[in-house]
C-alpha cells in the first residue's frame, strides 16, 4: 500500500495506471469517467497517452484550474476548471497548524491516495523549504490535499464527483512519464487590479512582500504560457530561475 501511495517520490513511470486501477474507487472511476476524459483532452487536442498536467489554483475566485500539454510542445493549453466546494481561511500562507489556511506558493503532488477519508485525494508537498523558512521551521501542521467531498479546515475539496476526473488526470499524466506534476496555489489572479486590491486589504508588509515575490510565478505562467522553475533561496523566498 504505501508504495502506491508514495508513487511519486520513487518515480514511477509507465504501468502507474494500471497499478492504481487495483484500488475499487479508481476502477470506479475510470469506468465512469475516461470517456469524459478523452473527449475533455481531445477537444483541446491533446494526446491522452503522453501529457503533461499543471494545476493552478485561486483561494478568492475558488477556482481550481486544469492545464495540459502534449509531451512535444511547450506551452499549456487549459482543460478545465473545477470550482472550491467550500473555502478555508482568508489570503495570505498557511503557516502553522490549525490556522485553517490554503497553502500559497509553489508546490507539486506528493501522494496519491486512493483509499482517502474524501473518496480519493492528491496530497501536496506542504510545508515546502519556503514554508519551513519563512513559517519558523516548526509547527506548520502538514496533510494538505485536493480532495472530494466538501469539507475543508486548510484543504481543497472539489466534490466526489470532479476528484474522480482530476485523480485520474494526474494518474494518467504521471503513467505517461511525468514526474513532476505542479500545484501553484495564488491568494487571487494576481493581475494588477488585483494586486492592488490584495495590498491594500492589510498593513502587513511580510505580507506584501511575500505576495509581490510569488507573482513573479503568476505573471511568468500568464506571459509565456509555460510553468515557470522556481527556486527557493536561504531567505526562504522564490527565485524565479526559468529561461526561454
Amino acid at each position: 500500500m504505501l508504495v502506491f501511495l508514495l508513487c511519486s517520490q520513487f518515480f514511477c513511470t509507465t504501468g502507474f495506471l494500471d497499478q492504481q486501477l487495483n484500488f475499487p474507487r479508481v476502477k470506479l472511476a475510470y469506468a465512469r469517467k475516461e470517456g469524459t476524459l478523452r473527449y475533455l483532452l481531445s477537444g483541446v487536442g491533446v494526446d491522452k497517452y503522453a501529457f503533461d498536467i499543471y494545476i493552478r489554483g485561486f483561494k478568492q475566485e475558488e477556482q481550481l484550474e486544469v492545464w495540459v500539454k502534449n509531451k512535444d510542445e511547450q506551452d499549456f493549453k487549459l482543460l478545465t476548471t473545477y470550482k472550491f466546494c467550500i473555502n478555508s481561511g482568508f489570503a495570505g500562507p498557511k503557516r502553522k497548524t490549525g490556522d485553517g489556511q490554503i497553502p500559497e506558493g509553489f508546490y507539486k503532488i506528493a501522494v496519491f491516495n486512493p483509499e482517502s477519508n474524501f473518496l480519493l485525494s492528491l496530497g501536496i508537498n506542504f510545508p515546502n523549504k519556503s514554508d519551513s523558512i519563512l513559517g519558523g521551521r516548526q509547527g506548520l501542521g502538514g496533510d494538505i490535499y485536493i480532495h472530494g467531498g466538501c469539507e475543508s479546515i486548510g484543504c481543497i475539496p472539489i466534490t466526489n464527483d470532479k476528484i474522480e476526473e482530476l485523480y485520474l488526470l494526474a494518474t494518467m499524466a504521471r503513467n505517461a512519464g511525468q514526474y513532476t506534476l505542479p500545484v501553484h496555489i495564488f491568494p487571487n489572479r494576481m493581475n494588477a487590479a488585483n494586486t492592488k486590491f490584495l495590498m491594500e486589504s492589510t498593513n502587513d508588509k511580510t505580507l506584501h512582500r511575500f505576495w509581490e515575490n510569488i507573482r513573479k510565478g503568476y505573471l511568468w505562467f500568464e506571459q509565456n504560457g509555460t510553468v515557470p522553475e522556481m527556486k527557493v533561496n536561504p531567505a526562504g523566498y522564490y527565485d524565479l530561475v526559468t529561461r526561454l
